[in-house]
This record gives structure tokens, sequence and C-alpha cells, in this order.
């Protein structure tokens, strides 16, 4: 879509000083922005409708040839440096984060297998999986917490953040390489613990299984919990009968 045609398509919905306002909150954003921290800081509400996703739609076609591109990753959008411009600023300097092989290990199980838990991380690396190695990993904004196993102990899982999929470049999980190619980049080992990844994305849990696996592991608990009440009153009843 042309810049002069997106003009015209705001301009035709009343909403031109809304896309200017969008545009320069964006600019001015330290962090990439959600569409509820969109429509919050432009006001929208029942009196003053504004459909922000739709301006944002019109500002990525804009700039999707510029220097700089409207980039949505997860649930954020931000101005990012197009990146096939990545030539002309490689003479910038680059924070680097060094990762131990423990913690690459552990952040690429985590991508994979999520949500995953402590126990099953270290079942597939064949070692015990340190509290640091976690807390590394949470520290750079990479992995956070998940909802808790429907099983006894209910152990915590991890999943990965928005800020993964950025530092990344990533937009979805689905974007993740095969392990051949984490491999060959060196980001693995050629273990065979490790080796135990998903080679493609579409081994990732449906997250509507997981759910009903969970309701239907509540419900055989509550079913067994209500028989055991029920053996223990008609044991009780028996006692009482035979006193």
């Amino acid at each position: 879509m042309s810049e002069d045609t997106t003009e015209n398509t705001i301009e035709e919905t009343g909403n031109i000083d809304a896309l200017r306002r969008l545009e320069a909150l964006l600019f001015a954003a330290k962090k990439p922005l959600t569409v509820e921290e969109m429509e919050e800081r432009l006001g929208v509400s029942q009196d003053n409708k504004i459909d922000v996703r739709a301006l944002l739609r019109e500002l990525s076609d804009t700039y999707e040839s510029r220097g700089f591109n409207l980039v949505n990753t997860g649930n954020n959008w931000a101005f990012k440096t197009a990146a096939d411009l990545a030539d002309t600023l490689e003479h910038q300097q680059e924070e680097e984060r060094t990762l131990s092989r423990a913690a690459m290990e552990t952040l690429s199980i985590v991508a994979y297998h999520q949500p995953v838990t402590r126990a099953e991380i270290e079942n597939i690396r064949g070692v015990s999986t340190s509290k640091g190695t976690l807390d590394i990993l949470i520290e750079a904004g990479w992995v956070k917490p998940g909802r808790r196993r429907q099983v006894p102990g209910k152990p915590l899982t991890w999943i990965t953040t928005d800020g993964f999929l950025d530092h990344f470049g990533l937009q979805t999980l689905m974007e993740l390489p095969g392990l051949e190619e984490l491999q060959s980049s060196g980001l693995l080992d050629k273990r065979p613990a490790i080796e135990t990844l998903p080679g493609t994305p579409d081994m990732f849990e449906d997250e509507e299984r997981i759910a009903q696996e969970e309701q239907a592991q509540e419900e055989e608990a509550e079913a067994q919990s209500e028989n055991e009440t029920e053996d223990e009153t008609q044991e009780q009843a028996e006692k009482e009968a035979t006193s």
C-alpha cells in the first residue's frame, strides 16, 4: 500500500490525528508497546473510539519499504531498523550476552518443550539444573514461570517471553530453527540427551489439548477422592453396625 493510499484511507475514517499521535507514541517509546498500552495512552473509550489495530496496520504498510519498519512481536509493537540494512549498521557495537552451555541448553529446551517443568528439563539434559541457570534466563527476560501442572505436587512450569522472541528476531515460536540448524551453529551439543529436542515447530504442545488433559486429570483426582470418601463412610457404617 502506498503512502498516499494510506493517508487517504485514514482521512476517510477521520483518524488522521489519531494516526499521527500513535506514530509519535511509538517513536518515543523506550520499549515495545502492547495494543492495550497504546489504547490507554490515546484515550480510547466508549466516547472516543479508535481502532488502534487498524492504525497499526496502516503504519506497518507505510513503513514497510522504509529504513525502519513497524514490527509486531508477540503482543508488542515497535519501530526497528529494516533487517536488510544490517550491513550498513554493522559498525554499531552490539550488546553481548554470553550464556553458559547449561543455560543455552536449558533455554532451548524451554523454547521447544514449553510449558516444561524443571524436572522435565533435567530429564532431557540428563543432568541436574541449578537454580542459578534459570535465574540467569529470568534476569535476561527470556523465560518466566508458567502455570502449575495439575499433578501431585503441582510443579511449576517454565515458558519463554516476548522478550525472547524480540531478542532472537522471531515473531512467533513457529519460526524457531530446527535441531540440525542449532547443532550446526554450535548452540547445542550433539549428545543423545539433547537430541530429544524436536526438529520441527509442529511438535509444539497445543494449548487446548493441554488444558483438556489437565481438566481430565483434575476430574480423575476428584473422582478418586469421592470414591475414597465413600469407602470410608461405608467402612464406618459397617463398624457401627457390628458394634
